[in-house]
């Protein structure tokens, strides 16, 4: 029986030799590829990343001249646009003053037109004040009234700035004075106003309407 097994063994191992595993050869070559193949693998990335931390360093660290040139940029843009700050605010400070300027000669000179016509009101009122010369008891009244009236209509103008040119007896000033003739007089330096025929006024020393007068030769 022990020989029958022994002769059925070996003819098993004579019928199929491939079929039987050859650990010694698959494992070994297995081994060969895999520590190959590792390798391989290992000293690309070792190349790869020396790449990339060569180009890093090279990016990270730009060269003297290159800081020299931005910072050159930087001092020409910031000092232009320290100018352009400078003469935003001198524009501003010019416009502020000029608002400032005509606001006030709004206040000052708004009612220029208002008293241009009420001038001549005064003008007739002085007028008949003065024809209202006399000894009648009814004119005398006249006159009274009218002399309230001219001083309260004064007053209401003095309140306004209106200021009155009555230059008699004073040099004539063709800057306040409109001379209408010349005439000779006695006792009166040449050019002396001799007689006021209209008188001028002042709005807050503003020239509103020049006085005529006759000056002397």
């Amino acid at each position: 029986m022990s020989g029958d097994k022994d002769t059925n063994t070996s003819n098993i191992m004579e019928a199929d030799p491939e079929t039987a595993p050859s650990p010694v050869q698959g494992h070994g070559a297995d081994e060969s590829v895999d520590d190959t193949g590792a390798a391989a693998t290992d000293g690309d990335k070792g190349s790869a990343d020396k790449a990339t931390r060569g180009s890093k360093k090279k990016a990270g660290k730009p060269s003297v001249a290159e800081l020299q040139k931005q910072l050159q940029e930087a001092r020409r843009t910031a000092e232009s646009h320290w100018e352009v700050a400078l003469r935003s605010r001198a524009e501003l400070e010019n416009l502020r003053k000029r608002s400032e300027r005509d606001l006030e000669n709004a206040h000052k000179y708004g009612l220029e037109r208002m008293v241009t016509e009420l001038l001549p009101v005064k003008d007739s009122l002085e007028l008949g004040l003065a024809a209202g010369q006399g000894e009648d008891a009814k004119l005398a009244r006249l006159r009274e009234g009218m002399e309230l009236t001219l001083k309260m209509f004064a007053a209401a103008l003095e309140k306004f700035g209106v200021t009155e040119i009555n230059p008699e007896g004073k040099a004539f000033d063709p800057e306040y004075h409109q001379a209408m003739t010349m005439q000779e007089a006695d006792g009166q330096d040449s050019n002396t106003v001799i007689s006021v025929i209209q008188k001028g006024y002042l709005l807050n020393d503003r020239l509103v309407r020049p006085a005529l007068v006759i000056v002397a030769k």
